[in-house]
């Protein structure tokens, strides 16, 4: 069907971004965004819509202006896609756009701090988000970095690039550690089950 083959070639584009080749990326997600604009990964209840995939592929080819319509174009879709709106905030500031560019990766930033806060206060029971607190410690270093007027804009840049591509590898992290956590308290429970037909 249609929406298996978006998925298939979605999870294509997903893998190549994240092995660091964004042209290849860039080919599977806008076939997607052409056949399936309104497509929307979820992962861990984190959503992301086709659209910011596409942007974030493009920023990081250094397509600027197409990344920044493809960002612009996800953010109108969802106003709460954080990593939308720090990928916006990175293509700004490269297309010269200083200031509206640090608000947004400010923005972002903070939605993405909150939500791992959200999801372990929330979901104690299951995988823990960011245990090291090494996304949580290098946001609040980039935050304060954008508040700083002397702050050395590469380095700006590449922190705030590092906590995108971290949070997503997170993602993935989270997935796994609860599909383990659930695989564990499977076979706990058939030990048990086991356990006790013996001593019958």
């Amino acid at each position: 069907s249609a929406g298996m083959a978006a998925s298939g070639q979605f999870q294509y584009g997903r893998r190549s971004l994240l092995m660091g080749d964004p042209v290849t990326a860039t080919g599977y997600f806008q076939a997607v965004a052409d056949t399936n604009p309104n497509y929307v990964n979820v992962i861990q209840n984190y959503r992301e819509n086709v659209w910011t995939y596409l942007g974030r592929s493009l920023y990081e080819a250094k397509r600027y202006e197409e990344a920044r319509k493809a960002l612009e174009r996800a953010l109108a879709l969802d106003r709460d896609d954080q990593l939308a709106k720090l990928y916006l905030g990175l293509t700004l500031i490269q297309t010269g756009e200083r200031s509206r560019g640090l608000k947004e990766i400010e923005s972002g930033m903070k939605g993405l701090y909150d939500w791992i806060e959200y999801m372990n206060r929330t979901q104690p029971h299951q995988a823990f988000w960011d245990p090291s607190f090494h996304i949580r410690k290098q946001i609040d270093q980039t935050l304060a970095s954008v508040s700083a007027k002397d702050s050395d804009p590469q380095q700006l840049l590449a922190d705030a690039e590092w906590v995108g591509k971290t949070f997503e590898e997170e993602l993935d992290k989270v997935r796994d550690d609860e599909r383990r956590q659930f695989q564990r308290d499977m076979d706990r429970q058939r030990g048990f089950g086991i356990g006790v037909g013996i001593g019958f």
